[in-house]
């Protein structure tokens, strides 16, 4: 039992669980109707992948574009399997989500007519990707930061949620652990995941440290259906060395400012895979030729194949691509003289809770957005749709959180005795959860990558489900939530396994080499995958 003076009980009108791009958007919204609480693994601002996005944010300036364009794009980007009402919403209030960040103080590159810079993103007939050099989601979470200290919002930072909390079928708040291993309970009208994806389930990835599942975990487990899990973007351009940085994102701006893909016979190979749109094909596409020319002989020693821009201006590179000059020069590589080594590395989760364009989940006041829901970015996303996706859904979700009638925020005191006996059973167990995260970590590189078959999957999902029955050993309470983490890196990869076998096609990231290519993915009779506590399948289009 939980007393209700106990000091670690926080009662709020909307917790915020999350703290990058979506999240810090979500408690801007949502404090214009009451107090916030947002939680954060890290320190808030710090942590999450949208400070490590170096791209660009995706928005419909010029005038000989238009919003049909972005959409039919986005669409075509993501294999027809994107809600069409989210993408409408995406590309209608991009722009005015830009404005606000522009009038809260972030700078973004001009033209010299001191308009918004635009550059060239794979998949998109236009320029449409606005940016800050190659650091634009650095200065976007700086200029977020900065506004959060204007409003009414308390920020818990490093701890890490546990559990969603429910009373009477309504998510009431959470359960988190602080960084002593002590539980802390927040009560709220309304909880926002944003808790971003889980390229970590991956050997090699772009994503921070605390890029691991766990809002995937937390909602499942709550009730919140799931869609389209299997679809799990493979940036092209990784780092391949020193091994330590392997799987660095090596950001899509570099070949939207004219890098070159080659192999080791100085071959442009893009031109056998797509020779219209070359480099700027979109990401499954890229990343599949490269991984087919490493797999085929053609790679370099290390597994990679070059990415060059040292026939640009040095001035052009220092100017457009100042991070990635500086990154290379530390691994001891000028790229204005001599190419980058690079090759895929798992980079964003387009699957994930199930919301509609106000941020809405099946589960009564539980809200989400960004990297953590599904259905915006179909089966493959477009550079620069993820920066607007946060702020877009993280405004709507944070209003409509906000806008939420007020609950009596029991607590039910047998949900939280469950908690403690779980966090118990940790302080006793036997396996080091490092092990268990690492042979997962394999496993999923290994069988459920960019090329997929039925037999690798399945192999997969029976080991994955070996390795979540053992149970990991928290060697102190500030070790708990390693125990915690490692059960729901565990769920979510078994989540991803299962959609790809239960999704009978190849289409967009899931390439199922025992299946073939969806040739025409706009006629698909399939639409997204589905899984909840209670049922799972794939919906047929004439069953929306």
């Amino acid at each position: 039992m939980v007393a209700e003076n106990t000091e670690n009980i926080i009662d709020c009108h909307v917790l915020v669980i999350g703290s990058g791009g979506a999240g810090t958007r979500a408690a801007i919204e949502a404090a214009l109707y009451g107090d916030v609480v947002m939680m954060s693994r890290s320190v808030a601002g710090k942590g999450g992948c949208t400070p490590m996005a170096e791209g660009g944010f995706n928005a419909v300036l010029n005038p000989a574009d238009c919003c049909t364009l972005h959409e039919e794009d986005t669409m075509k980007g993501g294999a027809y399997l994107n809600d069409p009402e989210l993408v409408k919403t995406l590309v209608a209030e991009a722009p005015e989500r830009m404005k606000d960040l522009i009038d809260w103080g972030a700078v973004f590159d001009l033209t010299p007519e001191r308009q918004l810079a635009q550059r060239p993103f794979g998949g998109q007939r236009f320029n449409r990707t606005c940016y800050a050099g190659d650091r634009t989601g650095h200065e976007m979470m700086m200029t977020l930061v900065e506004h959060l200290r204007t409003e009414n919002i308390k920020i818990l930072h490093e701890i890490s949620a546990i559990e969603l909390l429910k009373s009477e079928g309504r998510v009431c708040g959470a359960a988190g652990l602080d960084r002593n291993g002590n539980l802390v309970v927040i009560k709220a009208d309304a909880v926002v995941l944003a808790t971003g994806g889980a390229g970590q389930i991956y050997e090699v990835n772009t994503n921070c440290a605390t890029g691991n599942g766990q809002g995937f975990a937390l909602a499942f487990r709550a009730g919140a259906e799931l869609i389209d899990m299997e679809m799990v973007q493979f940036h092209p351009t990784g780092a391949v060395q020193p091994y330590d940085a392997r799987g660095r994102l090596i950001t899509e701006a570099v070949r939207g400012e004219g890098g070159v893909l080659k192999n080791t016979k100085d071959e442009r190979f893009m031109k056998n895979y797509d020779p219209e749109r070359m480099e700027l094909s979109t990401r499954d596409v890229v990343a599949r030729s490269i991984a087919t020319e490493i797999l085929e002989g053609r790679g370099t020693e290390k597994g990679g194949v070059y990415l060059d821009v040292s026939h640009l201006n040095d001035k052009y590179i220092e100017v457009k691509l100042p991070l990635m000059l500086e990154q290379f020069l530390n691994f001891g590589v000028d790229i204005r003289k001599e190419p980058m080594e690079v090759a895929p590395t798992a980079h964003h989760f387009m699957g994930g809770i199930r919301i509609d364009p106000h941020g809405v989940t099946n589960v009564p006041g539980l809200f989400a957005c960004g990297e953590v829901t599904g259905g915006v970015h179909g089966a493959n996303r477009l550079g620069g749709n993820s920066l607007a996706d946060t702020q877009v859904f993280g405004k709507r979700a944070g209003e409509s959180a906000g806008k939420s009638s007020l609950t009596s925020r029991k607590i039910d005191p047998i949900q939280i005795d469950a908690i403690r006996t779980r966090l118990e059973g940790y302080l006793k167990g036997d396996k080091n959860p490092a092990q268990i995260r690492r042979r997962m970590k394999a496993l999923m590189w290994e069988k459920a990558g960019i090329f997929r078959t039925e037999e690798g999957l399945k192999t997969a999902l029976s080991e994955l489900e070996k390795l979540s029955v053992e149970k990991p050993k928290a060697e102190s309470r500030e070790n708990l939530i390693d125990c915690c983490t490692v059960a729901d890196m565990l769920t979510t990869a078994v989540l991803v396994v299962k959609g790809s076998l239960i999704r009978p096609e190849s289409r967009g990231a899931n390439m199922r080499t025992d299946l073939g290519p969806c040739k025409n993915p706009e006629k698909s009779p399939y639409s997204h995958t589905f899984q909840s506590l209670e049922k799972s399948g794939i919906e047929r289009k004439e069953e929306q």
